[in-house]
């Protein structure tokens, strides 16, 4: 069994994203600029735009961090946002999900210009996804691609499962494990709540990306030997020996899974990382896009 460590292949990525940000500025060009609006005051969305923040800080790119409050109208969101889509000097920015129960999540992902969408959910970045065209990826089903491409995972004629529908995650895993490349050429089992038998169904897998956030849902009964498994899930569980009184936990039964998987992620420090640092890597893209259309013809 190897794992696959999200955190030290993440830093791979900062590493590289900085160095290309140091030729940028001794060239006396604009570094990338990376915005973030987050409304209220969610503790676990806090501490995830944060960390965004200081990623930003690492690589040499500047940020922008929007704190609205709880109370903020949807049209109040809306203006905003139009504003970060006016603005020359941000190349990509994100809105923090979950947004309050007053706001449209759907629409205000609509408003944002696809052009800066660096989260990669807008409908025109997401299908242009679907027709493998280029576009902004969703960070992290861009991260486990990294993922599979720098282990060196084989995913050519494999069996993969995806447990777990959302746009986010399992939708996106689905299409890109499909897609023609590497990593890539796999035959797709997009699998739900409503899934009937799917031990049946995850037990002739050969690679199992879950995207539930049911802690230790996937037991060792119900995969194969030398499985290869990608655990997104991240749910807080109680735990009195925790100096927080939690622990992050997957949605894997990780002690038991592990020994039968060849490649399989750690909860913390698998697929989080990347989300983040993929992140940074569509905000480069994104600047780039923007250099080459600003260019005279």
């Amino acid at each position: 069994m190897e794992l696959l460590d999200g955190k030290k292949i993440s830093n791979q990525i900062k590493d590289e994203i900085a160095e290309i940000v140091q030729k940028i500025k001794a060239r006396g060009e604009k570094v990338p600029h990376l915005a973030a609006v987050i409304v209220g005051n969610d503790g676990a969305s806090l501490t995830y735009v944060g960390s965004k923040v200081k990623a930003c800080e690492r690589v040499g790119f500047e940020s922008t961090l929007v704190k609205l409050p709880s109370t903020t109208s949807e049209l109040e969101l809306m203006r905003k946002i139009d504003e970060l889509n006016k603005n020359k000097d941000i190349d990509g920015f994100i809105v923090q999900l979950p947004l309050p129960e007053q706001i449209n999540e759907q629409r205000v992902l609509m408003a944002i210009d696809p052009n800066k969408d660096v989260d990669g959910f807008h409908p025109t970045n997401f299908g242009k996804m679907a027709l493998d065209m280029s576009t902004f990826i969703p960070a992290t089903p861009f991260g486990i691609l990294e993922l599979l491409e720098r282990y060196n995972v084989e995913t050519k004629g494999k069996h993969t499962v995806v447990i777990g529908r959302s746009h986010i995650v399992g939708r996106p895993m689905s299409i890109l494990m499909g897609r023609k490349g590497f990593p890539g050429n796999s035959t797709v089992t997009l699998t739900h709540s409503h899934t009937k038998n799917i031990t049946q169904i995850t037990s002739q897998a050969d690679i199992i990306i879950t995207a539930l956030g049911h802690p230790n849902y996937l037991k060792a009964e119900m995969v194969k030997d030398d499985v290869v498994v990608i655990d997104v899930g991240i749910t807080r569980v109680p735990d009195e020996n925790s100096p927080k009184g939690y622990r992050i936990t997957g949605d894997v039964d990780f002690d038991n899974v592990s020994k039968k998987a060849s490649f399989i992620t750690p909860v913390p420090g698998g697929v989080g990382p990347m989300t983040i640092a993929m992140l940074l890597k569509n905000t480069l893209l994104a600047r780039e896009r923007h250099r080459v259309t600003a260019e005279p013809k």
